[in-house]
């Protein structure tokens, strides 16, 4: 595939004032501070930021009971087991093995002793071990069953995290690279935001770029945005700025494998990838799994795309068609291999994600100097009181019969890191 690239050389960070009109589409970018947060109780947000996902969910912290650090796993691996126990052991924490992770879901007894080991073990931290076979669908659903349970309320009372990478090296690499951590500083942050621009009108994610370069702005810290055209997208608005850089691949469904010199470059010295528009396994927001470095240490990779994390093994029917017309085919997941080559943090989703109105919430906290774990749980926990899903329908009875939109679908994303870990060092606005 061959791309072409354009640099513009306005000033930077140059800010889109006024609306400008795409196919009767109005292209801003708002102000944070004028995204609507929701919660149950909201009023319904206007028609033009549903449409864009100008939104985001409003969170809240939910204390937990526990003071301790526990590992669940299924790894019979003594590879796996070796990392797990090092990483156990600077987290002043236990290792808890169960033989199959997937029979939560299929045995209520599984459930119930797992349920009585955690509050005996007061867990406030749990970093869920999975072997690749048994990252499923269902396996987190039934997860989410005994997390919510753990106490009176129906909320998740763990900071959970997924520690996943697909050989003993590269997850070992994910462990040793856990425990050497220093959380970035407004100094040594360095974030990139990537964005999709599918078609003339399909405007959503650029604007997301734009957001997130703004707010990053006001800690004073650069942005660099790369934004990648279709040919659809021929005519649609662009962001200006000196560290700008707009890619147009050849064909409507062809992603990018190769990054040029300038945006390579700056992917390379990032170390927060912010990322938003369409994907299916194996490419995720027109960036193929190709493109991602083999040398990718250390980075924090927040996806907004449809199966950035999926499964190894499913328990889904398999999607043909995924949103933006992208053939769903078995390749690879966004996430685990970004993991596999270097990177310490990564969210994303196991199916049908919602983008920024769930992303920005979880990178708000980290950058509030929250723990990976503790903003996964607010997220699902506020998920879980937004839909009104409560324990006891979190588990799929029948899922290879699960239709398309099934009500579970939003509880399926997924942070893959340790969950005690602190990215951000909480920053200060100048």
């Amino acid at each position: 595939m061959t791309i072409a690239t354009r640099q513009f050389g306005c000033l930077m960070l140059c800010v889109c004032l006024l609306p400008i009109s795409v196919s009767g589409q109005q292209f801003t970018i708002p102000a944070i501070e004028d995204v609507p947060r929701i919660d149950r109780r909201s009023p319904r947000p206007p028609v033009q930021v549903m449409r864009t996902s100008a939104f985001a969910l409003k969170l809240k912290s939910h204390p937990v009971a526990g003071k301790n650090y526990v590992i669940l796993t299924d790894h019979r691996d003594a590879a796996y087991l070796e990392s797990l126990q090092r990483l156990a052991k600077h987290r002043q924490g236990v290792v808890l093995k169960v033989e199959d992770l997937t029979q939560l879901a299929k045995q209520k007894s599984k459930r119930t002793e797992l349920q009585k080991q955690l509050v005996d073990l007061g867990v406030k931290y749990l970093a869920i071990a999975p072997r690749a076979t048994s990252f499923r669908e269902n396996t987190l659903l039934a997860l989410w069953e005994v997390l919510t349970t753990l106490d009176n309320d129906p909320q998740l009372d763990v900071y959970p995290g997924i520690l996943l990478a697909s050989t003993p090296k590269s997850f070992d690499r994910l462990i040793q690279q856990s425990i050497d951590h220093q959380p970035k500083t407004a100094k040594t942050l360095k974030p990139l935001a990537i964005s999709q621009v599918r078609t003339r009108s399909e405007l959503r994610s650029l604007q997301k770029a734009g957001i997130l370069r703004n707010v990053f702005q006001s800690y004073g810290i650069q942005t660099p945005v790369v934004a990648i055209y279709t040919p659809e997208a021929k005519g649609a608005p662009e962001l200006k700025g000196s560290r700008v850089w707009n890619i147009y691949t050849k064909g409507p469904r062809e992603f990018v494998k190769k990054f040029p010199a300038q945006p390579s470059q700056a992917l390379r010295e990032s170390n927060l990838v912010v990322m938003h528009g369409h994907g299916i396994p194996g490419m995720s927001c027109s960036v193929d799994i190709d493109a991602i470095p083999i040398d990718f240490p250390g980075k924090v990779v927040l996806s907004g795309s449809c199966f950035a994390a999926s499964p190894l093994k499913s328990d889904l029917p398999t999607m043909s068609r995924a949103p933006g017309g992208y053939t769903v085919s078995k390749r690879p997941a966004f996430a685990t291999r970004c993991v596999d080559q270097g990177a310490i943090v990564v969210f994303g989703h196991m199916r049908l994600s919602s983008g920024f109105p769930h992303l920005y919430p979880v990178l708000e906290q980290w950058m509030a100097g929250k723990t990976v774990g503790e903003a996964y749980q607010q997220l699902i926990n506020a998920i879980m009181t937004m839909r009104g899903l409560r324990p006891g329908n979190f588990i799929l009875a029948d899922p290879s019969a699960a239709g398309r939109r099934l009500p579970q679908n939003i509880l399926l994303y997924v942070v893959l890191g340790d969950p005690a870990l602190v990215p951000v060092a909480a920053l200060s606005k100048k």
